[in-house]
């Protein structure tokens, strides 16, 4: 049976991923034993290093769910509540209205809390941190909806959530996640993206290099990319150009999108949520519940497709018919990324690319339907 399901894996990835271009970590696990381990393309083009076990991916909007196990650990230890208000902790917002705003609301981009980051600013678009992502927030007095109503999946108000573990752990953001993920995980190649800070394991991301847009239902921002002078040619003759950190936007902030991870650390982090080693059986369930109904938002159209809902940093899938599943994806620059689990089979899927042709959505549907 296994033999069957690698085989007809290995048939579906091989053609869509080429030795001298950019391409993926995929890793199948079951009971928290891999079943299936695929790793194929370039992490660096320049220098011609390969992607394997220990190539480190950006995983991009899957970084949300690590900063909310990170305040539900608060949650754990009775320092924080989920209906607290957002002003409770940060009394310098201005408006009355943070006082409606619940931590659960924020949590689950049910907010009202516009983006009003000055995206015209690219400078500051390409390297403002968590703490200066929050600024415009002081002074906001204008709100797209009230708090619980809708779905709008909305990156900043995760920086929330860094500036509420740093107030009331005292301790700062990296250092907190560390000690109380990374290190009790045994999670040695995972880590928040500084710049300098990278590994020899470090994959860089790509994209063909031509003028382009992005913008759809598996891209939660829309962007004007254009062709760059430089760079690397595959045999296929496809153009690749890097696009990361100092080109893309997005990456200096850790909480909404700045982590970066391989694809087996990512499944002692699943090992870990499964087993109730990070937080308490009662809050993980109030994490994977269907609080948010995303399918019926009118407003927001990142990963809303029938059947969807969020709950506290993930997804949840309800198709009828197929398991229920919970997951995240993730998308910057040239990284794109899948963590999904599917807790019935006690399955996880993980997808890392450092390239973003490929149609995630049909991928993951497709070793999903070969392996349940």
């Amino acid at each position: 049976m296994i033999k069957d399901i690698k085989q007809a894996l290995d048939a579906l990835l091989q053609p869509r991923y080429h030795d001298d271009a950019p391409g993926t970590a995929v890793l199948v696990a079951k009971n928290g034993e891999i079943m299936y381990e695929f790793y194929r393309g370039l992490a660096d083009m320049q220098h011609s290093r390969t992607i394997g076990p220990d190539t480190v991916f950006n995983v991009a909007s899957i970084s949300k769910q690590f900063a909310s196990v990170g305040v539900l650990k608060l949650v754990d230890k009775g320092l924080v509540s989920l209906d607290d208000s957002i002003a409770k902790y940060f009394p310098e917002f201005k408006s009355p209205h943070w006082q409606d705003i619940k931590l659960w609301h924020v949590m689950s981009h049910c907010s009202g809390v516009p983006d009003l980051r000055p995206r015209t600013d690219r400078n500051f678009m390409l390297y403002c941190t968590d703490r200066e992502s929050l600024q415009y927030m002081e002074d906001l007095d204008t709100f797209h909806f009230a708090p619980g109503e809708t779905y709008e999946y909305i990156n900043p108000t995760y920086q929330l959530l860094f500036g509420i573990i740093e107030r009331v752990s005292g301790m700062g953001f990296d250092e907190y996640q560390h000690k109380e993920i990374f290190e009790p995980l045994g999670m040695t190649s995972t880590f928040y993206f500084e710049p300098g800070r990278e590994t020899e394991a470090t994959a860089h991301g790509y994209i063909i290099n031509e003028d382009t847009v992005v913008s759809g239902i598996d891209a939660d921002y829309e962007k004007h990319r254009d062709k760059v002078d430089q760079d690397y040619v595959d045999s296929e003759g496809n153009h690749w150009a890097v696009c990361e950190y100092g080109i893309e936007t997005f990456f200096a902030t850790k909480a909404d999108g700045g982590l970066y991870s391989t694809a087996r650390d990512l499944l002692k982090w699943e090992k870990a949520l499964a087993g109730n080693v990070l937080i308490s059986e009662e809050l993980k369930r109030k994490a994977y519940s269907c609080i948010t109904n995303i399918s019926a938002s009118t407003v927001c159209g990142y990963q809303n497709r029938p059947n969807t809902w969020y709950g506290l940093g993930w997804f949840i899938d309800t198709t009828p018919g197929r398991e229920r599943k919970v997951y995240h994806t993730g998308d910057n620059g040239g990284f794109q990324a899948y963590l999904a689990k599917f807790e019935q089979s006690d399955t996880v899927v993980v997808m890392l690319e450092n390239c973003n042709v490929a149609d995630r959505w049909s991928t993951q549907q497709a070793i999903e339907d070969i392996i349940l």
